[in-house]
């Protein structure tokens, strides 16, 4: 916890249980800046936006041409996978669908795969997450004290997705992941899910199994392996049109019978637990501070309305009492077990060994490499056109 004194941004809700959030002579947070110059420019809920992804449908049309998948798509029976599964279906993509169950789905999550699958004509894989070997990650998570306990699920979902996307050839993975709802997301309040030996690390520390089946990915595969040999490519449709919650909400509520769950990535019980009560609990973040935040910026909610929804009950007792009771019996501890989990002195992700600074190396080396190959291409047609001249 900061001992800075406390203060709110002016324009959007972000505040200093953010350790890392800065403000201008305005009062303006770092947030909003870095979404008005490093998102918004790429951002294109208009006209421009249409034409290029009219594009990128027809590249992945194109390249896709004779396989039986142009593309995969993750599917959790959330608003945003959900809404995408439509549109990619309308636009006439022949998407894989792919569900990872980690053990924690909510009943209506899987109603909603289900019928989205079914009304779509969609082919569904899913992968089923040996159950005891989850178990034992997320214990050793929680052992471990740090803040982003989403990272057993996270990870087991995206290496299972791009397995899947290698196994049967496929270029073109299609994200949900968009800036008009998800654009503000401190980096102070998680770490990255996809670092295998971040994972790894812990488990060995805390757990009591080993992890034969669990779905991993490791540093070469997903940094190199898939993206620069194989090509994989994710693509984020949703940042090339407009897009709205409430109303993605109310489109697949009437053209399919989905049913909304309550609150984002509340489709997983274990991540409505851990949003709502670990976190605030623990460490102090509220993500529902920074999911509204991106709402505001995106000029899809006032500011004081944000501020109105903030002081709504994350939980009520009776709902608190029945997902602690529910969380600590799947996880195979009492209830004053988990609690204990709750109550002891937190860590950072840096307090276990981890790749971030592998990552900002390969990164530079990259940033090079690029740089060097744009400095020769440059070079190279100097020297035509000085040939092309001479003659």
């Amino acid at each position: 916890m900061s001992d800075r004194p406390y203060q709110v941004c002016t324009r959007c809700i972000m505040d200093t249980t953010d350790a890392e959030i800065t403000f201008d002579e305005h009062g303006v947070c770092n947030h909003c800046q870095y979404f008005e110059t490093g998102l918004k420019p790429n951002w294109f809920p208009n006209d421009q936006g249409k034409k290029m992804l009219r594009e990128m449908i027809d590249q992945v049309r194109r390249e896709g041409k004779g396989k039986k998948y142009d593309c995969i798509i993750g599917l959790s029976g959330g608003v945003d996978s959900s809404y995408l599964a439509a549109k990619v279906a309308e636009w006439g993509l022949r998407p894989l669908a792919v569900h990872v169950d980690g053990g924690w789905n909510s009943e209506l999550a899987v109603k909603n795969i289900e019928m989205m699958t079914e009304k779509l004509g969609l082919d569904l894989a899913t992968y089923v997450v040996d159950w005891e070997e989850m178990r034992d990650l997320q214990l050793a998570f929680l052992r471990s004290n740090v803040a982003n306990q989403d990272v057993p699920q996270d990870h087991a979902f995206f290496a299972a997705l791009y397995n899947f996307a290698a196994k049967e050839g496929i270029k073109y993975v299609i994200s949900g992941s968009n800036y008009a709802t998800e654009s503000i997301l401190p980096v102070s309040w998680g770490y990255d899910p996809m670092d295998i030996k971040h994972v790894t690390s812990i488990h060995k520390i805390y757990g009591t199994r080993k992890l034969r089946k669990f779905p991993t990915v490791n540093f070469f595969k997903f940094h190199i392996y898939y993206p620069r040999i194989l090509g994989m490519t994710v693509l984020r449709p949703l940042n090339l049109m407009h897009y709205n919650k409430d109303e993605a909400i109310e489109y697949l509520e009437k053209n399919y019978g989905w049913r909304y769950y309550g609150g984002k990535h509340y489709e997983s019980r274990w991540t409505r637990f851990f949003q709502a009560h670990y976190l605030p609990t623990k460490f102090g973040y509220d993500k529902r501070r920074a999911h509204l935040s991106s709402l505001v910026v995106a000029d899809a909610m006032s500011r004081e309305q944000a501020l109105q929804e903030m002081k709504k009950q994350l939980y009520t007792d009776n709902e608190l009492a029945e997902d602690k009771a529910f969380v600590a019996k799947k996880l195979g501890i009492t209830v004053g077990e988990l609690e204990e989990f709750i109550a002891q002195p937190i860590k950072h992700y840096t307090d276990y060994p981890h790749n971030q600074d592998k990552v900002r190396q390969m990164e530079k080396v990259f940033a090079f490499y690029r740089h060097t190959a744009y400095q020769l291409k440059n070079r190279f047609h100097q020297v035509a056109t000085r040939l092309k001249l001479a003659n």
